[in-house]
């Protein structure tokens, strides 16, 4: 893979793109890898948890009822992948989203999902309009 100097603005021109086939085929796998960190329910659950502010790992091995190594090793993958910040404060560690748009994203899919969930039910007799 080439060394991209501007990595977000080269993918967001590449995003852009999408519609052609113009994206490049190393553009699509840093969309793709940025995908799939989040194709891990632990992940989401973590970053639900931080929708509403900044957290220690404390608060959200409790919240997410995960082990402290597993948790830890989950905020470490999204800290890497840009997802979110991280504070040190004495012995503590405290972590918020740093990137806004995952919510966005987050919105957007889940959205999504209920469009689709509503109409199945529909299908079924079981929706709001039956």
């Amino acid at each position: 893979m080439h060394v991209i100097e501007n990595r977000s603005s080269a993918v967001t021109k590449s995003c852009l793109l999408m519609k052609s086939s113009m994206i490049s085929d190393d553009a699509i796998e840093l969309v793709a890898r940025r995908f799939a960190v989040l194709g891990e329910p632990m992940r989401l659950r973590l970053l639900r948890a931080l929708f509403d502010g900044e957290k220690n790992v404390s608060t959200l091995v409790e919240l997410t009822a995960g082990t402290q190594a597993n948790i830890s090793r989950h905020l470490q993958t999204l800290t890497t992948a840009g997802f979110l910040g991280r504070r040190k404060e004495g012995l503590e560690v405290f972590y918020s989203i740093a990137d806004s748009s995952i919510i966005k994203l987050c919105e957007l899919v889940c959205g999504s999902l209920e469009k689709q969930l509503t109409k199945q039910a529909g299908a079924f007799g079981t929706g709001p309009n039956r």
